[in-house]
């Protein structure tokens, strides 16, 4: 199992990226969560297999139509069993 911790910049607010990311993430089998940040960027745990991680990374990467994906940083988290995506409240 694995877990990243992602901050996503960019024009990723406002065009569905965090709902569009929950139906990737749900379809690839990975748990988390996706929440806006107040400086404009989207924060997000991912957890699931390697390859399950590896598909919403790279989906992450280009992110939905009318998105404009500048930087996103991964970090390595410790897994916590999580179940379920979810969309957070900005944080």
């Amino acid at each position: 199992m694995r877990r990243v911790h992602v901050i996503v910049r960019g024009e990723v607010q406002g065009v569905g990226y965090r709902y569009t990311m929950r139906m990737v993430a749900r379809e690839a089998g990975a748990a988390g969560w996706a929440r806006n940040r107040r400086d404009g960027s989207v924060e997000a745990e991912v957890e699931g297999t390697d390859a399950a991680v590896d598909e919403v990374l790279a989906w992450m990467a280009e992110g939905p139509p009318g998105s404009r994906v500048a930087e996103a940083t991964v970090t390595d988290a410790a897994p916590t069993g999580e179940r379920g995506f979810e969309v957070r409240p900005t944080a």
